[in-house]
């Protein structure tokens, strides 16, 4: 089986030594977005305007790897405190509306200092 790295320059570039997504011939792995915009510089604001910035670069990902938001079929997404669960939903939906499988969990620590990220799988 064949495993492309898949780069985007649409994308908030990668903060560490990895692909942001591996494209296989049955699935797209992206790896976690944090909110950054395509130069790496750190997105402030509300936990919707963070939000919106990981799906962002997920959906920057996907487009590169001949993919989209709405072929994905797994997401998880990790926050630094669970009081902004129901704010990073609320961005979410509005990217996600046909509601793919999900599990978000909280964390001690995000890289950079980011309280969300959010990785998924997608369809090719």
């Amino acid at each position: 089986m064949s495993a492309t790295p898949v780069l985007t320059k649409n994308a908030a570039p990668p903060a560490g030594p990895y692909s942001q997504a591996i494209k296989t011939p049955t699935a797209i792995y992206c790896s976690g977005q944090i909110p950054c915009d395509a130069e790496g510089n750190l997105v402030e604001g509300t936990i919707q305007q963070k939000t919106a910035a990981c799906i962002a670069n997920l959906k920057a990902v996907l487009e590169e790897a001949g993919s989209s938001i709405e072929k994905v079929v797994k997401v998880n997404a990790f926050l630094t405190d669970m009081a902004n669960f129901a704010s990073m939903n609320e961005e979410y939906a509005k990217w996600f509306v046909h509601k793919p499988a999900r599990s978000c969990v909280a964390v001690k620590q995000l890289p950079k200092g980011v309280d969300v990220e959010i990785e998924c799988i997608a369809l090719p």
